[in-house]
């Protein structure tokens, strides 16, 4: 775990599910009109998985 710690990607990803995790909880407590948590939640877990699994390229 230590070592996926130390990689860029993964921390930038784990950061964006995080915050789409927060927004998509947010988006189903509060009943408004505007779906913007709901979009921009979907788009950034989706970012944020993508990070996580990218590789490192060997040099």
């Amino acid at each position: 775990m230590l070592k996926k710690l130390s990689r860029l990607s993964f921390v930038i990803g784990l950061f964006f599910t995080i915050v789409a995790i927060i927004l998509l909880i947010n988006d189903l407590l509060n009943d408004t009109s505007t779906k913007l948590n709901l979009y921009t939640g979907g788009v950034f877990l989706v970012f944020g998985v993508f990070m996580m699994m990218v590789k490192e390229r060997a040099e």
